[in-house]
Formats: C-alpha cells, structure tokens, sequence
C-alpha cells in the first residue's frame, strides 16, 4: 500500500507563512536601549552618579519622542513618581523638588540616542529603583537601575575602658558616629612592634579589642581603621600601662581625713551653740533686772503715800473700832526708817523690804493713831 501525500496547497501555504515572518524578522528594527551592561549602583554620600541609558530608533518609529525617568517606590502600593521628562523637544525637570537643582540629562539633546541621567551630591535619601523609559510610537522601551547611597564611616572615636594596670584586663573601644553598615573595624598597633599583642582578643564587628592580662611591653600607640563599601575613617589612642596603685593606703587616707574633717565640724558646733546659750543666758538676766527693780523713789513721795493710804483707813472706822488706837502714840510720820525692823526681838528678825516693795507684794500698810497726854486723838 503506498503511503498518502498530504494535499500540497496547505503545504505551500504554511510555507509562505514561515517565510514572510522570517524576512520581515531580519528586515524589520525597532526601538532598543543598548546601555545594558550595568544595572546596580553604590555609591558614597557627596559623589555624582549616571545612570545610564542610550537607545536606537528604527525608521517605522514615526512618532514624536517621549523620555521619561520615574522614581520606583518600595512599597508596590504607591504611585511611580515622575523626576525629569524630556517631550516636544523640551525639557521639564520640575516634578521632584528633592533633586530639581542636582540632576540634569548628560546630553543637552537627548534625540540624539542618549537619555542618561546625572545626578550629583548624592544623599542617603537618594537611594531607590530608578527606570528610563523611552516612546517613539510605536516603539517603547524602558531600563530599570538600582541606585544604593551608602554613607562613609565618620567621627570615629577610640577610648580605653578599665585599669591601665599590670596584670588587668583592659578593652580598647572604636565606634564611629556616622556610617552605613556594614561596620567593619581593624585595629593596629602604630608603635613598638607594629604588631598587636599576643593575648589580644578582636572583635572587628563592635570594634572591641581586649588586652588579656597587660604587661608594660603593652603600653603605646594603637589605631583603629573603620571601613564599609564606600570609604574608611580612623581614631587613634595612647595606652599606658602602669603598677598597680596602693589602694590600701588610699583608703586609710581617705578614713583619716574624714574623721578630722567630723571633729573639726562637730567643734565648731560645740563652739557655735555655747555661744548661742551665754547669748541667751545674758539676755534673760537683763530682762529680770528690768521688770523686778522699779526705779527707786524719794522719801517724801513714800511718806505721803504712806500717809494718804492710812488717813483713808481711819475714815471708814468706826467709834468702837477707835479704842485700840487711843493707847498707841502718834509722834512721827512712818519712813523707810520706822519699817525696819528693831534688834531688841531676839525671836523675830524681819526681813528688809522697803515700803514700795511691800506695797507690791499685796501688803496693807497699817498706821496706829498717836494720842495727846490727856487721851484725845491727835
């Protein structure tokens, strides 16, 4: 039996087919960017960087040319954001305010097949996805970049922590304030050996660097290097190493001062408040002096109070209470002479208090009427 040809029109038609899409592949060019080769950048705060993107135009594009550079954000949800475009032959690059004054195109007129973009005075900020995309209806075409802005290592500070003491453990520390990661720190001796000590332990992520039981021989200059991808920073420190110190005799000297300074602020005091109580003891006695003694009176004016108090008594007698009175003499006005006492008692010694004085005390002064020689009352 021999085999079925299939039916030749749909063989030479599927054959015209093939070869009118492979001439019009290899006669037929569109628009393409050529600057392929790079597509991540790092570079350090304060450089310039250009992105780049060059393309081709074929001769069916026949539209008017459109470049634009967007600002791809991290987070998928927001919008792309336009920083510079170039359409109907000009330039607009008033979109993004946070490098309007620091970007520009490399070529002043980009319909020559360059669209690369300059930016200068890098900052952190900076750091993002990048796309060029270039339309020449019908052709378009678009590039992405990875821009990185890494921030060099700055004001780096070295210090010693611990005894600079025979026999201790002490730590050098290097940090720097400013830097992206990742930190990196080295350290090295500067001088003596140029070599770092044997028993020395490095931690080049913290930036520590631990001399085990220091001696002498360890004492000089040592300097640390902080480095990441884009720049280094450096610090240096002078290390001492020196005998233990008597503590003991700090602290005996220390026990000893305090106590004399105690003894000299308990004397002062002591001093201060005897002097407050001879203050106070003397402003007591002068105020006694004060109210106790009244200024002393004249003999007369004694007299004729005596006198005036007594007449007043004898007005308010009566004639039977008069017989007592008519026996006594009235010879004298009553001094300060008549209230002392007499020394023919020896039973009874009166005190010696003058007239005012008992007159204070709640004493009546009493007088005893005198009586003529034939009994009548003077």
């Amino acid at each position: 039996m021999e085999p079925v040809e299939p039916p030749r029109p749909r063989l030479l038609l599927l054959l015209g087919v093939a070869a009118v899409l492979l001439c019009s592949a290899g006669l037929t060019r569109s628009l393409t960017i050529t600057s392929v080769d790079q597509s991540m950048f790092e570079k350090a705060q304060g450089e310039k960087v250009t992105l780049p993107c060059t393309f081709e135009l074929s001769e069916e594009d026949e539209g008017p040319l459109d470049i634009e550079w967007v600002l791809i954000p991290a987070d998928n949800q927001k919008k792309e954001t336009i920083i510079i475009m170039y359409a109907v032959d000009r330039i607009y690059n008033n979109y993004y305010a946070a490098l309007t004054e620091r970007m520009e195109f490399t070529s002043p007129d980009p319909r020559n097949g360059d669209a690369s973009l300059v930016i200068r005075n890098l900052k952190a900020a900076d750091t993002g996805t990048y796309q060029c995309k270039v339309k020449k209806a019908p052709g378009v075409q678009s590039r992405k970049i990875q821009l990185t802005v890494l921030v060099k290592p700055a004001r780096t500070k070295c210090s010693i922590e611990g005894p600079q003491e025979i026999g201790r453990d002490i730590t050098l520390k290097c940090a720097s304030q400013e830097g992206s990661p990742l930190l990196s720190y080295d350290w090295r001796r500067v001088s003596g050996t140029h070599e770092l000590p044997t028993t020395s332990m490095l931690n080049k992520d913290t930036g520590e660097l631990v001399l085990k039981n220091a001696s002498q021989e360890y004492s000089g200059t040592y300097s640390c290097v902080a480095s990441n991808r884009v720049g280094t920073d450096e610090c240096s420190v002078q290390l001492n190493v020196t005998p233990p110190v008597n503590t003991a005799g700090i602290i005996v000297g220390a026990i000893i001062g305090t106590l004399l300074g105690l003894s000299v602020l308990t004397f002062i005091v002591f001093c201060c408040c005897k002097k407050h109580r001879e203050k106070k003891y003397e402003k007591e006695v002068h105020h006694d002096i004060r109210e106790d003694v009244p200024p002393p009176k004249s003999r007369s004016s004694t007299a004729r109070s005596y006198i005036g108090s007594n007449r007043s008594s004898l007005g308010s007698m009566s004639p039977s209470n008069m017989e007592g009175y008519t026996k006594t003499p009235y010879s004298q006005v009553p001094s300060e002479d008549f209230e002392r006492a007499s020394g023919q008692n020896p039973t009874f010694a009166p005190s010696k208090v003058a007239a005012p004085n008992l007159s204070r005390m709640g004493a009546v002064p009493v007088m005893i009427p005198a009586q003529s020689k034939d009994g009548s009352i003077v």
